[in-house]
């Protein structure tokens, strides 16, 4: 496949730096979400699967146990980073969070953490606790789900945060040196697909050290699943999602590390586009695409 030939992915990024393949360890750290409990709303975003949120609750594993079955399944690494991904993962005390946290990195072959959170949910001890880890030699990544820059947007899709917000974040985090990952999606309701290049650039002027695209999927049990049900949502086609996404890339300085370019899901949760289904589609066409138009930052020169 092309694609790392002209994207600046983590995969590489973390090869050069270790020597070896690093793999990310998908956890669920038992947290919900202010959007969820009644602190901000109840509904949650609209892209959001509620419907599952119970179930996954009560099959939740003890850390140990999710990292020795995750490791188990990463047949192709032998050194990890403990991804805590699910719902808000520093939206608890900061004593539950130590906890939590150093549970994953006194386990063997971990080389850090990667720890998915809103923007409105990182106080400054949280941050002052990742970043003490980064000083004791550990990867940290901080992933900062924003998804679109336009206020307007993110009250459409009740994200209950602002830009605004996700800047703050941003510069704390970083006074701290803390890498910053940032979650974007492409063809969210009321926006063209191209409308996330704006949000591109604007993240890069706040600065970002890395990106994560996903395009729009409706899942069964989110507030979009009914509006799809019902007729009433159009989601981007496989070419709109490569043309967006192309156009951030090229975009995007050569230093800004991509943790990913598209996004998958399975059915029956998978609604719609049908092409989510298939891992590989957008990732190929995207390479081909940018083999033909030029790289990440070949816009910017």
């Amino acid at each position: 496949m092309q694609l790392n030939q002209h994207v600046h992915m983590l995969g590489d990024d973390l090869k050069s730096r270790y020597g070896e393949r690093i793999h990310k360890l998908t956890l669920h750290g038992a947290f919900t979400c202010p959007n969820r409990d009644g602190t901000l709303g109840r509904g949650g975003c609209t892209f959001c699967n509620v419907a599952s949120f119970a179930d996954e609750q009560a099959q939740i594993l003890p850390i140990r146990d999710q990292l020795l079955a995750r490791a188990g399944e990463a047949n192709r690494a032998k050194r990890y980073l403990a991804y805590f991904q699910a719902y808000t993962s520093t939206y608890a005390e900061v004593g539950f969070l130590r906890q939590m946290y150093e549970e994953a990195l006194q386990a063997a072959d971990i080389v850090g953490l990667c720890v998915g959170t809103r923007p409105d949910c990182v106080p400054d001890a949280v941050l002052d606790l990742l970043a003490g880890y980064q000083q004791q030699g550990f990867e940290i990544w901080l992933e900062l789900g924003l998804q679109s820059a336009n206020d307007a947007t993110l009250k459409r899709i009740n994200r209950g945060h602002d830009y605004r917000a996700y800047e703050n974040a941003v510069i704390r985090a970083r006074a701290r040196q803390l890498k910053v990952c940032t979650h974007l999606i492409v063809g969210l309701p009321g926006e063209v697909a191209m409308d996330s290049l704006a949000t591109l650039q604007q993240v890069v002027r706040t600065g970002t050290d890395g990106i994560k695209l996903h395009p729009l999927h409706v899942v069964e049990g989110s507030i979009l699943g009914k509006a799809w049900h019902a007729g009433r949502l159009e989601v981007p086609t496989l070419e709109e999602y490569v043309e967006a996404a192309v156009a951030m890339i090229r975009h995007t300085p050569a230093e800004v590390v991509y943790h990913r370019v598209s996004a998958s899901a399975l059915k029956p949760t998978l609604l719609a586009p049908e092409w989510c289904e298939n891992r590989w589609s957008a990732m190929v066409a995207i390479g081909e695409a940018l083999a033909l138009s030029g790289g990440q930052g070949s816009a910017l020169s």
